[in-house]
């Protein structure tokens, strides 16, 4: 193949996910109403996952071993931040807590959501498992008594992408698995990147 026949990959559409944090900042400052909140923001969550032209592949890179959580965007004051959740094959989550609210949206392939609720000690389902294809978004939250889950890919052979957002800086929240004898394990979940996502550089539009 000569050096012509060679198409540049287009630049990744990041302004739209810088319009994406504009929007939900300024609904995270105004808003007090924590159901309200989370429609507004599934709603606006739903528009950004609609369109998949705008994530950098970087971070949509799966790991063999175990699914990743690339942080995105964390706001200044940590009310929330914009993760995305990169699955390979057989993938899955432990069951496991938030304690801030969230909102789960499909950017490629699917996702699949057991719900749980825990009683005497004890793990039950909450509901049938869902599956969430792409371009479908949910949110839960522990003061709608959903905030209990275990996630996996739902592409048997390929890879899925999500976008999650959290009510707080996800990565230093101090929250917790759950195993066969239902009982809580302390985990901060930290994230997959060590590079400082960069957003802001506008200079290209700008020429």
């Amino acid at each position: 193949m000569s050096l012509a026949a060679v198409v540049p990959a287009a630049r990744p559409n990041v302004a739209r996910l810088r319009r994406f944090v504009g929007a939900l900042a300024e609904l995270v400052e105004r808003e007090r109403d924590e159901a309200v909140l989370l429609g507004s923001g599934a709603s606006l969550l739903g528009a950004l996952v609609a369109s998949d032209d705008w994530l950098p592949e970087v971070y949509a890179r799966p790991h063999p071993d175990r699914y990743q959580q690339y942080l995105l965007h964390c706001d200044a004051r940590e009310r929330f931040s914009v993760v995305s959740f990169v699955w390979g094959p057989g993938q899955r989550t432990p069951v496991h807590d938030h304690r801030v609210w969230g909102l789960v949206g499909v950017l490629r392939g699917r996702e699949r959501v057991q719900s749980f609720v825990r009683r005497a000690g004890v793990l039950f389902p909450a509901g049938p498992e869902r599956e969430l294809r792409a371009g479908e978004v949910e949110h839960f939250s522990p003061a709608g008594g959903n905030d209990l889950h275990q996630v996996s890919n739902g592409v048997a052979n390929g890879v899925s992408v999500s976008i999650h957002v959290y009510g707080a800086n996800i990565g230093a929240v101090e929250r917790a698995t759950y195993g066969p004898d239902a009982e809580p394990r302390r985990f901060v979940s930290g994230y997959a990147n060590t590079d400082l996502p960069n957003l802001w550089d506008r200079s290209e539009e700008l020429r």
